[in-house]
């Protein structure tokens, strides 16, 4: 059916998220020469992998090397997640791109809580593995070659001590921590401006932070110490141009915090990676991460006064936007992901996750699954898409709504900067009120049907059906976990437990690094929870800002 009204833009305007990009505008100021001719390049945009990169981190992009294709899995127990693991990688075999593992946390986990918790009843592997000792963490990576395979964590709160697991178990395999590839997710801010799954106040959580930046520039040269993530600022829903904004402005906190400590810009700079949405607004989405490489390039080399060029690299991760699948008509979200997907490998990024159709209804099924990675195998190896480097760049609409959202990110960047940074930012609820407002607005354009979503509010036929297999997650995942973590808790040395954990307060409660402690806890058998309520013990939980 037909929606009765679409709004459609003036032939000499494009309206993208708010905002006119003029027609007039690419010929005039952009173009060089005649506008459909795409042989002159934008005077700004220099070549790939010379600064400032708009045009991709390195010379020959994926004519060289493919995006790192990784899937997101976690549910259940430890063993249920290797399984899929295991499951994930057999299906990747023959691909030309590395395959990388990304890790989803159950929400106790999440939050810092062991699953015998009181607040964790009914939420035990739901949404991600539930992971409570070091034994877990040797059965979720069993049999995975740690030294080939790159391991990402998502993970914020809990980050140092979930790390700090991930390292005493692959001590204890024989592997080298310099053979270890991957990334933590370990942004912190972004959890007080968008998901809530904060455990202590923000300065506090920053320090964390820097302890695991500094702990991965001296002992573990191939990992990623933090993934600054604008994924779920969007996800929370805010504009592109925000979520660019807002990431970039919590990447360079993160560096000012680890200056302030009296680490060397240099020696751990380039290994700070990004995590980008890719949503519906195929053009903008493409120019929001052409954008956020030269805004980034710019802000390392003359903010912060970086000399390498690997410090000015912003290298991204790329996940199609999960806000955007619909639970009515799942079978389109293949579509909506594949055209995301497109997108965030136009706009250059490093790696990319694509989502499962049935997200919306419950855990991906291992069909969804095959289907979310084969989009990307297709997308590799069926479109030719690789053949050139940027595609896209020096057309005059995309290379004037790079400079747009770039002008516009560092606006409102430089507002950031005024009120003193982000953690005050946070502290006077700035942040939050700009994502309500946004999302707001995204909810009135829906409304009024001046933003169609096939489904929802048009084109409803066939809501009636289901469509897909429901991956459920049985109430015994929960009683087995808790079983197990009764049986690790008795047969440890208690009275070694409490030394580490009395030696974590103390390095918490002196400003020294707290990753060495958390390691050898960890090693001890101290569980997550425990570990977490020691620091808390010294750095106190937040409740959250004024205006919650």
């Amino acid at each position: 059916m037909e929606p009765a009204a679409i709004r459609r833009p003036d032939p000499e305007t494009v309206t993208i998220s708010g905002y006119e990009v003029d027609r007039r505008y690419g010929p005039n100021t952009v173009q060089t020469t005649n506008p459909d001719d795409v042989s002159q390049p934008h005077p700004r945009i220099g070549e790939p992998g010379q600064y400032p990169f708009t045009r991709g981190i390195h010379e020959g992009m994926y004519r060289t090397r493919l995006w790192t294709m990784r899937q997101f899995a976690g549910f259940g127990s430890a063993d249920d997640t290797n399984r899929r693991f295991k499951y994930l990688l057999e299906n990747a075999r023959g691909t030309k791109a590395n395959t990388g593992l990304s890790t989803a946390f159950d929400l106790p986990t999440l939050m810092g809580r062991d699953s015998n918790d009181p607040l964790s009843a009914g939420e035990v592997g739901r949404c991600g593995v539930a992971i409570d000792t070091i034994e877990d963490m040797e059965r979720l990576y069993a049999d995975i070659p740690l030294d080939k395979v790159t391991v990402s964590q998502t993970i914020n709160g809990p980050a140092a001590v979930i790390w700090a697991m991930y390292l005493a178990m692959a001590r204890r395999k024989g592997f080298s921590w310099d053979q270890l590839g991957g990334t933590l997710q370990n942004d912190i801010l972004k959890e007080f401006h968008s998901q809530n799954e904060f455990i202590y106040p923000p300065e506090a959580s920053v320090k964390l932070v820097v302890d695991t930046i500094e702990h991965q520039m001296n002992h573990v040269p191939r990992w990623n110490s933090v993934s600054v993530s604008g994924y779920h600022i969007r996800e929370a829903g805010s504009t592109a141009v925000q979520e660019l904004a807002f990431t970039l402005r919590d990447g360079m906190e993160y560096v000012e915090a680890s200056m302030r400590r009296g680490l060397n810009v240099d020696d751990f700079a380039p290994r700070l990676s990004f995590f980008f949405n890719a949503h519906n607004e195929f053009f903008e989405e493409i120019c929001k991460i052409r954008a956020a490489r030269r805004i980034w390039a710019t802000a390392m080399r003359e903010r912060f006064g970086a000399k390498s060029e690997r410090s000015w690299w912003m290298r991204t991760h790329v996940q199609t936007a999960g806000c955007s699948l619909t639970e009515q008509q799942p079978l389109n979200n293949i579509v909506r992901v594949a055209y995301q997907a497109m997108a965030g490998v136009l706009g250059g990024c490093q790696s990319l996750h694509t989502d499962s159709m049935d997200e919306t209804l419950g855990l991906p099924t291992e069909t969804s699954v095959r289907v979310a990675l084969r989009t990307q195998q297709i997308l590799a190896h069926e479109t030719g898409i690789h053949r050139t480097v940027d595609p896209l760049g020096g057309s005059w609409y995309v290379e004037a709504l790079t400079d747009r959202m770039e002008a516009d990110a560092t606006e409102i960047i430089n507002e950031i900067d005024s009120m003193g940074g982000v953690v005050s930012g946070i502290n006077k609820g700035y942040f939050r009120r700009a994502i309500a407002d946004a999302s707001y607005r995204f909810g009135q354009e829906m409304d009024a049907g001046d933003r169609i979503v096939v489904g929802m509010n048009a084109y409803h036929d066939g809501n009636e059906d289901q469509q897909v297999e429901i991956l459920q997650i049985p109430h015994q995942v929960e009683i087995d976990q808790c079983d197990r973590l009764d049986a690790f808790k008795k047969k440890r040395d208690h009275d070694l437990v409490q030394k580490q954990l009395d030696v974590l307060r103390a390095d918490a409660r002196n400003g020294a690094n707290t990753m060495p402690a958390l390691v050898e806890a960890s090693d001890a058998g101290a569980t997550m929870g425990e570990m977490v309520q020691a620091l808390a013990d010294v750095f106190g939980r937040y409740s959250g800002g004024p205006e919650w």
